[in-house]
């Protein structure tokens, strides 16, 4: 009845980045003062996952937590570019989520151990594996304009697998915003420049698989999540991402070289690219749907080329700019008409 009560108030995540060291020290059920219960409502919500109907103002709260990992990720693209000058893909994908899982296992202690998060958590990292070995494969024999926009695609797919699936339709704006946001995609990634005469590349289906993975591990980490703890249930995930890699390792070439920017990237990745946004992305998504959260992801490539351009890498024309506003507009689109369809039914009863 506490958790309950404790639940019930407003603003109890204001930063997502502290929830992490919150969770490492929090005490649930003990009678605190307004600023530390709202503390220990993040803290009962990472550690025991959410179990009631997220109100407005929380799933609004999940969005922006979505968005500001969204833009974490988005500069992790440099950070593995230059990290994989020293050492090969799968050595890379192995440490990072080592690193990781090492981390929220010492903060999830026990509920790594559960049943229910061994079980959702091997599922969920498989899912997670896939998308990341199958991205990786492909872009050796596709361009990354291309790989970058079907592995996008996942925008489209999470809705139409939700209807396969579940049987539950998305909202009209939530649809509207993906097809806006597919169209900004396809212009802002531009995939056909690197199409040839030759049509679909062997990457370009590697690819596809890559987009099918992470569309599955969207809805299903909205199933799961509000069931399960959030740390040991992503604890679980990386575990089983960095098992898979190393089983891989001996099917690669292996090159390894101990670089500051290699072991930089491998800490930077596995502590706040994997251990802190995974856990955040799956709070969120505890808290929102999951064709809002894929909508919301679709940012990513956008954030990525910003960083890109401040950095020096590369320019954006026209064309490039226009598929990032439509990009955005899509994603407003669906929070502003979700919003307003809260507020037409709201008022609706009244009228």
């Amino acid at each position: 009845m506490r958790l309950r009560r404790l639940r019930g108030r407003p603003g109890c995540v204001k930063k997502p980045a502290a929830v992490a060291a919150v969770t490492s020290r929090g005490e649930p059920g003990v009678i605190l003062s307004d600023g530390l219960r709202a503390m220990s409502t993040s803290t009962s919500d990472m550690l025991r996952g959410a179990t009631e109907t997220p109100s407005r103002s929380q799933r609004l709260r999940a969005d922006g937590a979505l968005a500001l990992i969204t833009s974490f990720w988005g500069i992790t693209f440099v950070v593995v570019k230059d990290a994989l000058g020293h050492g090969d893909p799968f050595s890379f994908l192995t440490l990072r989520f080592i690193v990781g899982a090492v981390v929220l296992s010492a903060l999830a202690g026990r509920q790594v151990l559960t049943a229910r998060n061994l079980r959702s958590g091997t599922m969920l990292g498989t899912f997670l594996f896939l998308g990341f070995s199958l991205q990786t494969v492909g872009l050796t024999t596709t361009t990354p304009s291309r790989s970058a926009f079907i592995t996008g695609l996942c925008v489209l797919l999470v809705p139409l697998l939700s209807m396969v699936l579940y049987r539950k339709a998305p909202k009209f704006t939530s649809l509207l915003g993906v097809g806006v946001a597919a169209v900004g995609l396809y212009l802002f990634t531009q995939p056909d420049a690197g199409l040839g005469s030759g049509g679909l590349s062997s990457g370009d289906v590697l690819s596809l698989g890559c987009a099918v993975a992470y569309a599955c591990h969207i809805l299903m980490t909205e199933r799961h999540a509000p069931k399960q703890g959030v740390l040991g249930l992503v604890a679980v995930q990386l575990w089983t991402v960095a098992l898979l890699s190393a089983l891989c390792l001996p099917f690669v070439e292996r090159r390894v070289v101990w670089h500051p920017s290699f072991v930089g990237a491998v800490l930077v990745c596995g502590v706040f690219a994997s251990a802190l946004a995974i856990s955040l992305q799956t709070w969120g998504q505890a808290r929102t749907t999951a064709v809002r959260a894929a909508l919301i992801y679709s940012l990513e490539s956008v954030f990525a080329a910003l960083y890109s351009v401040l950095l020096g890498y590369e320019t954006l024309g026209p064309r490039e700019w226009l598929g990032g506003a439509l990009i955005l507009s899509g994603v407003l689109m669906s929070e502003v008409g979700a919003a307003a369809w809260g507020w037409w039914r709201a008022r609706a009863p009244a009228r």
